[in-house]
């Protein structure tokens, strides 16, 4: 063996690399490329949710049928005990209060669904993380769409329920996709923010049960935050109406129910709604690839 000094000696390992153009494995790419990276797995993206989508059910007996019937076996629940026992349609006839209802819950489902989803999207995947080189906000996005998925099968019921009690289609439904696009948006940014603090802290998926049973409870799911607050401070209902999930699921009723009109609607109610889908979206898709590089390890 030669004792002949090799031209590298005394070069640290970050001049090795940049003279022989190494990069360092899993480092994050800058903001526009990790962009363009996810642009080129969109398929990947929409095949993912697809599975996860149809594997869902699959041991069950009812299969996909479970995406309706679980929420609305919820709502008939909720009907039971806010509707008739509690009192909490104050106000609305039956032909208004089953769908406001109905409504409620099938759209809180959706940012509930994903938020759960997302917690788990990291953590629930590191197989997947480990073993392949890809952009990670695809895992919490497909769980998202997944989610929108679920919702517009499910939606069938929901114009179901709502022809049933007299709110026949008119121009007022054609609110229903932007409302989908915003909700869409800001659900996605919630599923990016708890990815990355689930991939962290694991334990959070036991947590957000109660968190997200709380949210629901405040945002009107099962009565109409104004009417029942009525005796209350103005500035709580005002906070209240606009929480995000507020927000959208009053715009849902809004274009889908006879007799909820935008007298029950927040001021500014669409700047409101376009500033939570943007602000989120943006937000956490930016805090989620600030920690690209962490994902999968230790």
């Amino acid at each position: 063996m030669s004792d002949r000094p090799s031209p590298d000696d005394g070069i640290s390992a970050a001049e090795l690399a940049a003279k022989y153009g190494l990069s360092v494995s899993g480092a994050r790419p800058g903001l526009a490329e990790y962009v363009r990276q996810m642009w080129g797995r969109r398929h990947f993206i929409l095949a993912f949710s697809q599975a996860k989508l149809t594997a869902q059910y699959s041991q069950a007996k009812l299969g996909q049928l479970w995406q309706v019937a679980t929420p609305l076996l919820n709502a008939l629940v909720y009907f039971l005990i806010f509707g008739l026992i509690l009192d909490a349609d104050r106000g609305m006839s039956r032909e208004v209060y089953i769908p406001f209802l109905v409504t409620g819950v099938f759209v809180f489902t959706f940012t509930q669904s994903s938020v759960m989803a997302g917690v788990r999207a990291i953590s629930g995947n590191l197989g997947l993380v480990r073993a392949l080189h890809f952009p990670r906000a695809s895992l919490p996005i497909s769980f998202a769409l997944q989610q929108l998925q679920q919702l517009l099968f499910s939606m069938i019921v929901m114009f179901a329920v709502a022809i049933g009690f007299g709110s026949y289609p008119k121009l007022s439904w054609l609110l229903i996709l932007p409302v989908l696009v915003l909700q869409f948006c800001f659900n996605t940014g919630l599923a990016l923010v708890f990815a990355r603090m689930g991939a962290k802290t694991p334990d959070l998926a036991q947590l957000m049960p109660f968190v997200m049973r709380t949210w629901m409870y405040a945002s009107g799911v099962m009565f109409s935050i104004p009417v029942m607050l009525a005796k209350h401070p103005q500035w709580i209902s005002d906070v209240l109406q606009w929480n995000p999930a507020a927000i959208y699921m009053d715009l849902m009723r809004f274009a889908l129910i006879d007799g909820y009109g935008s007298e029950n609607l927040p001021p500014h109610v669409w700047a409101v709604a376009g500033g939570w889908a943007v602000l989120v979206a943006l937000g956490g898709f930016v805090y989620f690839w600030k920690a690209e590089e962490r994902y999968g390890r230790g």
